[in-house]
Order: C-alpha cells, then structure tokens, then sequence
C-alpha cells in the first residue's frame, strides 16, 4: 500500500512530535517532513511534494495564511488543512478564501483529526464540527428569494457534486458532459449564489441541507 505523504507546519516543536506519533499509527499515512516556519513549509513542500500539509495558522515569522497563499502559488497539488487554536470567523474564511482544503482546531479528538485527514485526501473540505456555524454566518447570501432556486436543474446537480468534493473531472464522468462545460456550469452557479470559490460553494450546500 502507497503511504499518503503528509508535511507537518508547526512552531511548536511538542506539538509536532505528538501529532506525527499519532499519524504514525496509521498504515496509510506517514509523516515525511516537519517545518516549524512558513519559510522552511514552502522549502521542504518543494522538496518532497507532499500529498497533503497541516498547517499552522500563528506561527512567527512567515504567517500560515501568507504561507497557505505562497503554497497554493506553487504547481504543487498537495491538499493544505489549516491546524489552529483559533476559531475565530475571520481566521477560518480567510483561510478557506485562500485555498486551504479544511480547516480543523487543535483540540480535536484524534479519531476526528485522523478520519478528516482521510477525507480530505479524497477531495473533500473538511472542518471541525464546532467551526459550521462560523463558517455559514460568513456565508449568508443577503437575498429576500431562496437563491437556490436561481440554479437550472443542472447546475443544481453540480453543486451537489462539488458539495461531495467531486473534481470537475469526476462530475464530467458522471454527467456525460465535457470537463470544460461543468467548469462553465460551476462559474455559473457561484454568480449566482454570490460566492466566490467552489470551497464555498461545498460550505454553502451543506449549511442549506443539499444533500449529494
């Protein structure tokens, strides 16, 4: 079995050494590389092209968003979950806005940390369970009509996919159409909804119960 390859960014050496032991645990994941800067995250990133990065959010020196920002720059396809103490609204948009993959907090169980990890390997936006509501206040479309009724029947299948983490790739497949058609449907589909990127789309669809 190919091990997923996973980077931990951290200033905190302890904090560092407990989470690899426990990823070291499982029989799919392994830890790699550790940083403890944004600076040294970008370098070894480049290095060992990981498949997924537990970012920090505070750490001195290079920011985790300004670190997220610089990471998501590169060609690298690793999935990037931000690990912080913070659940304050504007850290967890910010960082949602920018790219990151999920979003998870610190005192997670392990069980949680390690079954999100899983999931967003597959594709799909992971948070912690106590950040929904944080994330779904910042995402309340100021619109007297459900917007949801602004999407044609296809485009509502769409955000359903995306909402399941789908690529547009896997959606194409699914739907019989062409991967550049879906990529126009998705373009559609976040003008009207008023959002911005698919991440928020994902968020959007499960706060208003669409299920896939």
């Amino acid at each position: 079995m190919n091990k997923a390859k996973l980077i931990l960014v951290d200033d905190h050496p302890m904090l560092r050494k407990g989470v690899a032991q426990l990823i070291s645990l499982e029989d799919n994941l392994e830890v790699i590389a550790e940083a403890s800067s944004g600076e040294e995250a970008i370098t070894l990133s480049v290095k060992y092209e990981p498949d997924l990065i537990l970012l920090d959010l505070n750490m001195k020196g290079l920011s985790g968003i300004d670190t997220l920002i610089a990471l998501k720059r590169t060609e690298l396809v690793a999935k990037v979950i931000v690990f912080s103490v913070s659940d304050n609204q504007t850290d967890v948009v910010q960082s949602l806005k920018f790219g990151a993959d999920g979003y998870l907090l610190k005192d997670s169980e392990p069980e949680e940390l390690i079954d999100k990890i899983n999931r967003a390997l597959t594709g799909e936006l992971v948070l912690s369970e106590a950040l929904a509501q944080v994330v779904a206040r910042s995402l309340q479309v100021s619109n007297n009509t459900n917007p949801i009724n602004k999407l044609t029947q296809r485009e509502f299948e769409i955000l359903r996919s995306v909402a399941g983490g789908n690529s547009n790739k896997r959606i194409a497949n699914k739907l019989g159409i062409t991967e550049g058609t879906v990529k126009v449907h998705v373009k559609n589909l976040l003008r009207k909804l008023a959002l911005k990127t698919r991440v928020e789309a994902a968020v959007w669809a499960v706060e208003n119960k669409i299920s896939h």
